[in-house]
Formats: structure tokens, sequence, C-alpha cells
């Protein structure tokens, strides 16, 4: 045989065989389901017209809810950040360190492995889209935590202390990969056309996108013509009607990005899950006729059923998900990535001790035999307006202890929640033995997730990561919190102490200010007010017009380690820096205002980056 024409098909097989293998794996590849996560903000059972709301329309969530594996008996925490925080996790949130929403108990503990981190390491695209919470600094931001792309807001509310100022859902700053970029139009609108453009490059590998949307969570803000058709109801209160106009909203777009999935060839090979992060927020008033809540009892916050059980279905078409089937096992949002783990077949690289169970046994067979009942705990330790002390969890606080048959409320409290759904009927004192049952089970529980309870999610300083950190009074720990700009604009008294761990010991410039620096103002001046379309936003001039406090700011203290100085303040001085030598190691910082009138609080905001 000729030894060029014997070499040239030995190249020419070794050609097509590296074809062959390099075509096999882009089909594994894209035999991979992609992942979507859609999570509204404050949206309760009731607020979606298939659950028998007599006035919201939601056409595109009906559907959705019609076309997919429907769990009906599916429970979050009362709130927001614990909530996004079980469902990154699988684990009970208070467990890996969230349980409130904001004096830093809100981030998520930098040793817990995320859903993001498995979707990465098992070959996605991760990207995270919306809003987060659990978190704005190093280590705790979506890019410390899994996501290859993030496009979020500050904190957990457009508009709250640590947000751009003067954001108001409209013509907004938010952070793309943790920088600031200026977008124009509505924030739900912008979510889902980032969400389109995030899948649209990275469609060639199986992605996970997280789309946790910050409304319909107020300030009640939307464009009128989704509010019109509430308005003029006589059993719609007028905010109510802005509530379900957000619902609108998201629900013209919900309608949109199916549309587009279908139209990329995508909606096939995608697990889409929508679901919502807590009870309702404005479509149900406790203790009145007024709204709908599905005949539950309680709203957000609330240890009731209607706190916490929300609406909650997976669609995969390929996978077979894509006809309605009822699941009304008790379920929660700690059996989210249990579940993905065991449907797609998912690593990770160490065993994760998870909280929730899979339920693929439930969507092969909701009636599955084997399926053993268990507990499940939820609690609500956030309640703005009370002092705090040590911002602790307190034990016996708002609490209900959750079985198939039963509900236990506040240790005294027993619901056969199969016949009371409204949890009328108190028969604690007919079953005792139950009621004794369930406390234990609840004492097993606190026991099992207070283990790192005095423990701080501490910000980290001197990582090359993020050179520069912002410190606001949001995350500060204190008995008062300046929760909002709000808080900010009247001046609010409040102090606290923020937790550092210095990674790198050295020089370093802390800058104290009463407004962020986005704001070129003194601090003994005030922010004037600016014209706002209220035809977009509810009751906009009293949310965002109000009267800025002057505060007469003559001295700035600051302490930290070792460190502890004061500085007179000037007329017209905007900011007030320090520099501070610091040790590696965990500790506080402490600021300090003093007013004319010897009056004091702390610095809203605190900037610290390194001299060398």
């Amino acid at each position: 045989m000729n030894l060029n024409f014997t070499n040239n098909f030995i190249i020419l097989l070794f050609l097509l065989i590296n074809v062959g293998c390099s075509q096999n794996n882009s089909k594994s590849s894209a035999k991979k389901p992609n992942v979507i996560i859609i999570l509204t903000d404050d949206q309760g059972y009731g607020d979606l017209a298939i659950n028998g709301n007599p006035w919201i329309k939601t056409p595109a969530m009906d559907r959705l809810l019609q076309s997919g594996i429907n769990f009906q008996n599916f429970h979050v925490d009362p709130t927001c950040s614990p909530t996004r925080a079980a469902l990154m996790t699988g684990r009970y949130s208070a467990r890996v360190g969230v349980w409130m929403t904001y004096m830093g108990r809100h981030h998520l503990n930098s040793a817990e492995i995320t859903m993001a981190d498995v979707f990465r390491q098992n070959g996605y695209k991760t990207g995270i889209i919306g809003k987060w919470h659990l978190g704005d600094n190093y280590p705790f931001r979506p890019s410390d935590r899994g996501f290859d792309e993030s496009l979020i807001h500050g904190s957990g509310v457009i508009g709250e202390t640590p947000d751009i100022w003067e954001n108001d859902y409209y013509d907004d700053t938010y952070f793309r990969n943790n920088q600031p970029e200026k977008f124009k139009g509505y924030c739900t609108d912008i979510w889902f056309d980032e969400a389109k453009k995030f899948i649209t490059k990275s469609k060639d590998k199986p992605f996970f996108l997280y789309l946790p949307l910050n409304s319909p969570h107020g300030p009640l803000n939307v464009p009128i013509k989704y509010v019109r058709p509430y308005l003029n109801n006589p059993e719609i209160p007028e905010d109510r009607a802005w509530f379900y106009g957000m619902i609108a909203n998201i629900d013209e777009n919900l309608e949109s990005f199916q549309n587009f999935l279908i139209n990329q060839g995508l909606e096939e090979n995608t697990i889409l899950i929508f679901m919502t992060d807590n009870g309702t927020a404005s479509g149900f008033i406790e203790n009145s006729n007024s709204g709908f809540n599905a005949g539950m009892r309680g709203r957000k916050g609330s240890p009731y059923e209607g706190g916490h059980r929300v609406p909650f279905v997976m669609k995969w078409p390929r996978g077979g998900w894509n006809a309605y089937k009822e699941i009304n096992n008790l379920t929660a949002h700690i059996d989210i990535l249990p579940t993905l783990i065991d449907v797609l077949d998912l690593n990770t690289e160490k065993a994760i001790q998870f909280d929730g169970r899979s339920l693929l046994p439930l969507i092969k067979n909701p009636k599955n035999p084997d399926w053993q009942d268990r507990s499940i705990g939820v609690h609500n330790q956030i309640s703005f307006g009370e002092k705090l002390e040590h911002d602790r969890p307190v034990k016996y606080k708002k609490y209900a202890v959750m079985t198939e048959q039963w509900r236990l409320v506040n240790g005294n409290e027993l619901y056969e929640i199969k016949k009371d759904i409204g949890q009328n009927q108190n028969v604690i004192y007919q079953y005792p033995e139950i009621a004794a049952k369930m406390n234990k089970s609840y004492e097993d529980w606190w026991a099992s997730i207070s283990e790192k309870f005095d423990e701080y999610n501490s910000t980290i300083i001197g990582s090359p990561k993020q050179e520069k950190v912002t410190l606001n009074c949001q995350f500060w720990h204190g008995d008062d919190v300046p929760y909002n700009q709000e808080h900010i604009r009247n001046g609010m008294m409040a102090n606290g102490f923020w937790d550092i761990d210095v990674v790198k010991a050295g020089k370093y410039k802390f800058v104290l200010r009463r407004w962020p620096r986005e704001l070129d103002i003194p601090m003994q001046e005030i922010v004037p007010n600016i014209d706002r379309d209220t035809s977009r936003i509810y009751n906009g001039f009293k949310l965002y017009n109000l009267k800025s406090n002057p505060l007469k700011i003559t001295k700035a203290g600051l302490k930290v380690g070792d460190f502890e100085r004061s500085i007179a303040i000037a007329e017209g001085q905007k900011e007030v820096a320090f520099e501070v030598s610091l040790k590696e190691g965990k500790q506080f910082v402490e600021t300090q205002f003093i007013l004319e009138n010897g009056d004091s609080l702390g610095a809203y905001y605190v900037y610290i980056e390194p001299l060398e």
C-alpha cells in the first residue's frame, strides 16, 4: 500500500473520530436541560386568578400553573432574605446565617455551597438578574457565590439605603457585575429584557438563570396603564389597585418571556420554575374582609398559613412535565436544590447536608406510598419598630411547625390544616399528645439551627476581590436601623456597629458621610426634592418628596480596633477622612456624628479603601 495514502487515511480517520466525538459531546451537552427560576416578591398564594382571586387577571401565570407540576402545599419563609437563602442552599435560612432582611443578618454564610456553585461546577453558565438581597459586599455578592454574570439593584428594595440614591423603579442605576450602570425603562421590563439577552448569548451551553424580581414589593410604582383596570372598584382599595397593577406587568412580561423561549427553540428542554418568596404584602388585610387570601389566615411575616404558603410550579416539556399534575404533599423551598441535583444528576464538590429532600419521587407518583411525613419549621425574626437586643434570633418568636395534617403555631395553637385552612379552630386541648410531639420537634429544630447564631458573617476588608468597600447604616448592628433613603432624608437619630474581617493588615482610609457619594452635598445641607411623574408612582409625593431635615454636624468620631479619634467638622464639608492602621482579624467599626445641640448619631455611610 502507498505510504502517503496510508498516512492520509490515518489522518482522515483521526479527524473523523475527533469530529464525531466533538459532535457527541455537543449533543450530550445539549441534552442537559436549562434551568430558570422566576421568583416574585411579596406576591401571595391568593394573588393569582387561578387560585380563586375574583379581581386580579393573571393569564400567563395561570397557564403556567396549569401546564406543569403544581405543588399546592408549598412553603417558604415568611420574609424575603430568609427565603432566598434557603432556596440557594437547600438548608434552613437561620442555619446559614440569614434570619433578617437587614442588620448584616441577611449575609449568607460564605462557607455555604449555593445553587449557582453547583450549576457552575457542572458546566452551566450561571446568571442572576433582579433582586439578590443576601449581601452587597465581598464575600456575599452574587459574583462571589457562583454566578458568572449578575445584574442587581442594591439590597432588598429599590430605594433602600444601600441602593443608588433616588432610584424609583424607572430609569435607574443598577449593578452589572458589581459596577454601576444606568438603564432606561421600568425595572421589571429591564429584568426580563436582560434575561433574554443573557439567554441569547448563553444558549450554546446549558445555563442556569435566577430571575428574582423586586416587584410587586412596595413602593407600589408601575405605569398607570396596568393599574387602571383595578381603579374605581369599591372592593379594591387604591393601594391594592397599584399592587395588582404591578402583578399585571409581571404577567405581561412572563408571557413575552415564555414566547421568547419558544421562538428560540428552548422551551422543550428548559426547566422553568415559578414561585413567590412569602405571603402577600398588599393583597389581603388580616382581621378584615378586605382582599383575597384563598381562605388562609395571615399574610407576609405571619407564622399562619397565609404568611408562608405560596404558589410553586415546575415545567419541563422534554421531561414530561408539560401537563397539569397536582401534588398536595407538604413541600418547601429547601427541597428545590436537592430536587434539581437529583433530576439532573448533578455532582457536588463535597457532600451537602440538606434540610430539604428531593421531590422527584412525588413528581413520578404524587401518591407515592414511600413518601414519609416530616416536620418543617418556619419562623419570622423580623419586627420593624421593635428594639432588638444583640440581633440574635429569639426562641419561640412567631413560629410554626408543619406536618401533612397539623400546624402548631407559637407553641399553644394547634390546627388540623386540611380541615381548617383558615386556622380558626384551635384544637390543642383535644390533641395534647400531638401538640407535645410537635413542640418536641420545634425544640430539636431550634437546637439544630442555632449552633452558629453568635457568629458574624463579616464584610471582608483587604481582599483584592473588592478593594473599596462601602458600609451603610442598613446593615449595622443596633437597636434602630435607618432602613431606607427616607430615613436618611429625615436624619434618623440612631447608631450601631459594623463587623469586619481584615484579611490584610495595613493602612486604610475610612471616609464618613451623611449623604452617599453620588450626592455631592455637604453634610449640613438637605437633598432637594425632584419632580416625579405621579402617574407612574403611587402616592409619589408622600413617598419621595419628604422634606429633608438638616443635621448641624460639628464633630465626627471613628472607633475601630485599637484606633479611636474625633475630628471637628467645618461648615460646607462633605465628608471626613481618617487614616487607620488595621490588624488582621475580626473587629468592629463604630462611628459618631456630634450635632450642635449635643445629640449624636452614627455615620450613615462609611467608605473604606487601602492606602498601601
